[in-house]
């Protein structure tokens, strides 16, 4: 006889696509979010076993849940929003233990018009992704922010020389090329300070305009060199970060051979490869603080 048992789950609903728009005064605001809930608790277990429904806190209610919430409580940033969803769900069904709660954010700026910001008319603002999550795991809240889709390149200030070789090395060494990425980060809030309270959009800003100047400054010698740069540059930014992990593809550049048509090529026309490529990750973490595991706990791309 095959004995099985259940392992580490949870559940809820995915992708709740929710545009809050502010309407108090004639210029109205937007916040564009896409929102998944998840529950945990081992009460549920028997929902799974058995297919009893009994303490089932149905997804279209989680669903519901987040929407609702948009209209009363607003969304002053993801954080806060997903925080307050947190504790209704732990709080409010005392067989709930906990769970994980995500948003990305869609940015938005205003249309211009005769050079003027317009009112009520947006336009989608392309560069990047921010990213927010609540876990809730025995008791304790760990919140996190984050980026991705952040596509930087620097045409130059960068090189990769004096790696070993063996009979499968082709990569020749250059002081010189193309470095570009697109960068998932997410850094994690010391729980002391979440307890006092952040500005969270303001830091997210902050933080943003820090990884963007570290990564055009930096000489690189390697992406990985550059990855530390960032990380190190937010955390003594930001005194409310505890550690950043980040997700970095590199995204190859590679010089065109001109030399069957006769031409010279001096560093002037690549092509760029989308795969394979290079994934460089790591974590940089500021000396003292304690470590939380749970909270990077079913994270995408930081499980």
């Amino acid at each position: 006889m095959v004995s099985v048992s259940l392992g580490a789950n949870k559940y809820g609903k995915a992708e709740n696509r929710i545009v809050r728009i502010y309407r108090d005064t004639p210029r109205h605001e937007i916040v564009d979010l896409n929102v998944t809930s998840q529950l945990r608790g081992a009460a549920l277990v028997d929902s799974y076993l058995t297919g009893d429904n009994a303490l089932v806190v149905a997804t279209d209610t989680q669903k519901n849940t987040a929407f609702a919430f948009a209209k009363q409580h607003g969304v002053p940033s993801p954080e806060e929003y997903l925080l307050a969803l947190a504790d209704h769900f732990v709080s409010g069904f005392e067989w709930i233990e906990g769970g994980l709660w995500q948003a990305e954010q869609y940015e938005w700026e205003r249309i211009l018009v005769d050079g003027q910001p317009h009112d009520h008319s947006f336009v989608r603002r392309g560069q990047a992704t921010r990213l927010a999550a609540v876990q809730v795991v025995d008791g304790a809240t760990h919140v996190t922010g984050g980026v991705k889709d952040l596509t930087v390149l620097k045409s130059t200030g960068s090189e990769f020389a004096g790696f070993p070789r063996d009979r499968y090395t082709t990569l020749v060494e250059t002081d010189d090329r193309i470095m570009s990425t697109s960068v998932t980060g997410r850094w994690r809030y010391l729980p002391e300070a979440v307890a006092a309270g952040i500005d969270y959009n303001t830091l997210y800003a902050d933080v943003s305009a820090v990884l963007l100047s570290t990564f055009a400054t930096v000489h690189s010698l390697a992406l990985q060199q550059t990855l530390f740069a960032m990380g190190k540059a937010v955390i003594e930014a930001r005194p409310e970060i505890a550690e950043v992990r980040f997700a970095m593809p590199n995204k190859h550049h590679f010089l065109c051979d001109f030399t069957p048509f006769g031409l010279e090529n001096p560093g002037e026309v690549f092509y760029a490869a989308d795969r394979p490529y290079g994934l460089i990750e790591g974590t940089i973490t500021r000396d003292g603080a304690a470590p939380a595991p749970d909270a990077w706990l079913d994270l995408p791309a930081f499980v």
